[in-house]
């Protein structure tokens, strides 16, 4: 059934039929320029020249926007004749009333007019998402979601199958193509492959065991064991599959020391792993989100002049669920308490020292891939230590290098120190800051950052002996490699980006969805929308892909079209950047598709199954209070205070949560019930 929804899919612009206009002899040598009153908007061709129709037969000028330049038409008996253009999309904006042609050459020499229905616009995102969600497959949906968009583009000629397989041609030489020659794009690449190059180096110059073997010594009973395994989860911040392997693999022989349950142990893996990778200023997540972030923004007036890296930054505010999920991870650990089917797998391991699910060799999950450092490796840990805080730090230099650049070329200072343009801004301290980090090149940071560690990593491990030249580039090359489904999703959706960026979907949604959607509910509903399209997907890199091109400009369109204050909207939209964030971890947590949770149960040698449904309660919980906090932050006016002051009122709602309904873990000296 599947691969006949597949089929339909393919062919479904096919069913969609344009509307081409009819010839008309039109006036010309318009005279009056008086204000028009639009009744209706449309296109005509006549002699090869393009006419705006307006209705009823007046005459006066009209102020239109025209592939979103400004124009002023003159009309005469209600149509105006429209400036010269080349063959392509003509996208005719007035007030509130718009259009979309596709203007195109007929083989016989003639010219085509095709009016394409705008809500078509909405059909390359649907068709991704709908895909993802039917065949659980990422890669080939966004792909047919672009081929979508380009038939609708190229005008439908829904009965030629050469225009069909030159929309389809067209997709990856045009559009793919296109995503990849962008230097933004090409600088978010570099970055992604130089940070899982220099992973791999110091995993395997055992860097990173040598760190977690330094904190597990401090493992001193169940309290402390898993509270290190939770701190080893932040430490390691900069990719949640490192976190989830090396935390797993090493801190299992710890808990079954204590008889900590192999679920709990998951739970404790999988829910550090992504949420810090998400929120943290340097990981493997930084460059997808900034690429999606800067992609999306670009339409976005009240965004033009912020960075993406600044626009992520403001956006921390509104992250509830990951900074939630990681303090309900320390109450439930410091109360000792555990609730749903979470706390029966913690009485099996205290009271009876099965500390896996299985019973049996043959009911286990198959060990995890040794990822174990090369033979010979001292486990050093600043080894690993090292490289990382080089990189760090060289982001943070790189961008204070380059802001200060960009400011002191804002202030037309030839000549220049970081003192000298800090002195010359006459904002506060923090607004300063904000200014000099929003105003860098991040994506020169990220590269120069990410190379430095890379050479550091190589350095170190080949003056260390631990390995030879030739078996570092080959474990570097082996990290690139690790990244490149990442890259594919993410050159992908650029490429969908494109596609709805031409087809304005932003515009039509504004339209469409403006005077009826309550603004004040947009983060919510797509706090919703992303978690299920996470969860059905099991991959949080997907949901913001497919999400953040449309959620973006529709939050700025809808709070326009709301007649809300700037900086009101400004907090809602940053808001829904960060809520499409969080709920894709959310949706990945109670993915049993996910790949992290997939690892986590691998790593951690528990069945996979039980892994998720214990987790599952945990993650729901922690999720509805996160909806009802940034609901609350945006209806209250948003901002720094309120967002904190809301997360800490969250927090206290969990604790207590935990304390109410937490049953007690039990010590091997006492013996409850099991079956409670």
């Amino acid at each position: 059934m599947k691969h006949y929804l597949l089929i339909f899919s393919l062919f479904l612009p096919l069913l969609v039929i344009g509307q081409q206009d009819s010839l008309t002899n039109l006036p010309t040598n318009p005279s009056d320029t008086a204000k028009v009153q639009l009744n209706e908007l449309g296109l005509q061709l006549n002699n090869e020249s393009i006419y705006l129709n307006v209705g009823n037969k007046q005459n006066g000028v009209l102020d239109i926007s025209l592939n979103g330049e400004e124009k002023t038409i003159q009309i005469v008996n209600g149509q105006g004749l429209l400036p010269a253009s080349q063959n392509g999309l003509l996208f005719i904006k007035s007030g509130k009333q718009q259009v979309l042609y596709h203007q195109s050459d007929t083989s016989t020499g003639t010219q085509v007019l095709k009016r394409i229905p705008l809500w078509l616009s909405l059909i390359p995102p649907l068709v991704a998402i709908v895909l993802a969600l039917l065949f659980k497959e990422v890669i080939l949906s966004l792909f047919i979601g672009i081929f979508s968009g380009v038939f609708i583009i190229g005008g439908m000629h829904w009965g030629s199958l050469t225009f069909y397989l030159k929309s389809l041609l067209k997709s990856v030489d045009t559009y793919v193509v296109k995503a990849l020659s962008d230097s933004g794009h090409l600088s978010i690449i570099l970055f992604s492959l130089l940070i899982g190059g220099m992973v791999a180096i110091i995993s395997k110059n055992g860097g990173m065991y040598g760190i977690v073997q330094k904190m597990s010594k401090y493992a001193k009973d169940p309290v402390s064991t898993q509270c290190i395994t939770w701190i080893l989860g932040l430490l390691i911040f900069f990719d949640d599959y490192a976190n989830t392997l090396i935390v797993g693999n090493t801190m299992r022989s710890a808990t079954d020391k204590f008889s900590i349950s192999r679920e709990k142990l998951a739970y404790i893996v999988d829910s550090t792993a992504a949420p810090v990778a998400a929120v943290a200023f340097i990981t493997t997540w930084i460059g997808a989100e900034l690429g999606y972030i800067g992609d999306a923004s670009a339409t976005v007036e009240i965004l033009k002049g912020q960075t993406p890296y600044s626009l992520f930054l403001s956006s921390l505010k509104y992250s509830f669920y990951p900074f939630l999920t990681l303090a309900f991870i320390l109450f439930i650990i410091f109360q000792k308490k555990d609730f749903g089917p979470m706390i029966k797998a913690e009485k099996r391991a205290r009271l009876t020292g099965q500390v896996s699910p299985a019973r049996t060799q043959e009911e286990d999950e198959p060990d995890m891939e040794d990822l174990s450092p090369v033979k010979g490796s001292k486990h050093i840990w600043w080894h690993a230590a090292v490289p990382i805080l080089v990189v760090i730090n060289a982001t943070i230099l790189g961008l204070f290098s380059t802001g200060f650049s960009s400011l002191a070329e804002g202030l037309g200072m030839d000549f220049y120190t970081w003192g000298s343009v800090w002195s010359a801004m006459d904002d506060g301290f923090f607004t300063k800051l904000g200014n000099v980090i929003g105003s860098g090149d991040s994506y020169a940071a990220l590269i120069w950052a990410s190379f430095s560690g890379v050479v550091i990593a190589l350095v170190i491990t080949l003056a260390s002996g631990t390995m030879k030249l030739m078996d570092s580039m080959h474990w570097m090359v082996t990290g690139f490699k690790t990244m490149l489904p990442a890259i594919i999703i993410l050159v992908l959706a650029w490429a969908l980006a494109a596609t709805t960026q031409h087809l304005h979907t932003a515009d039509y949604l504004s339209n469409a969805l403006g005077e009826h959607l309550n603004p004040y509910l947009l983060p919510a509903i797509i706090f919703i929308l992303a978690a299920f399209i996470s969860f059905s997907t099991g991959s949080s890199w997907s949901t913001m892909a497919i999400l953040y091109p449309i959620a973006i400009p529709t939050a700025y369109a809808v709070c326009m079209a709301s007649g809300l204050e700037t900086e009101l909207s400004m907090e809602i939209i940053l808001c829904v950047i960060s809520t499409v964030l969080g709920a894709s971890v959310l949706g990945d947590h109670c993915s049993p598709i996910s790949d992290t949770t997939i690892l986590s149960s691998l790593a951690t040698d528990c069945n996979h199954l039980d892994h998720v449904r214990t987790q599952l309660p945990y993650a729901l919980t922690v999720g509805v209070v996160s909806l009802i906090g940034i609901s609350l932050a945006i209806l209250l006016g948003g901002g720094w205070f309120i967002s904190l002051l809301l997360l800490a009122v969250c927090g206290v709602l969990l604790f207590f949560i935990v304390k109410w309904f937490g049953q007690d873990v039990p010590d091997v000296s006492k013996a409850p019930d099991l079956t409670t």
